[in-house]
């Protein structure tokens, strides 16, 4: 049987954020409100650790905070933003296209001064 309800514990392992981060999430409405249980403690549901997963995915190519809470407005709006959000994931994608080619320009740089100090040794 899967696993319906998380622990804070069990989202920072599946999800590689700190809890700090977890609260601020909550706190500036990126994550929605987490439930919890009767002695109040955080129950994250399959749905936030999906979306914590899309989070990730967007904080780890370098989308702006600004950004991600403009993402998350327009999904929790309703489909009818789908184009919306579809402009903002193209543009994102840009620019993570533009940081893989630099990374690999510095990546061919790296790789001729290695041969360098082969070459020489």
């Amino acid at each position: 049987m899967p696993v319906s309800v998380y622990t804070p514990a069990e989202v920072v392992e599946e999800t590689g954020f700190t809890l700090d981060t977890l609260r601020y999430y909550e706190k500036i409405g990126l994550l929605e409100r987490v439930e919890r249980n009767a002695a109040g403690q955080r129950r994250f549901s399959e749905q936030d650790v999906g979306w914590l997963g899309m989070l990730r995915c967007l904080r780890d190519t370098g989308m702006p905070i600004a950004q991600m809470l403009r993402f998350a407005e327009l999904t929790r709006a309703g489909d009818h933003t789908i184009p919306d959000r579809i402009k903002l994931l193209e543009e994102h994608d840009r620019l993570v296209e533009g940081q893989i080619e630099n990374l690999m320009e510095r990546r061919r740089y790296i790789r001729n001064k290695i041969s360098y100090y082969r070459s020489v040794l």
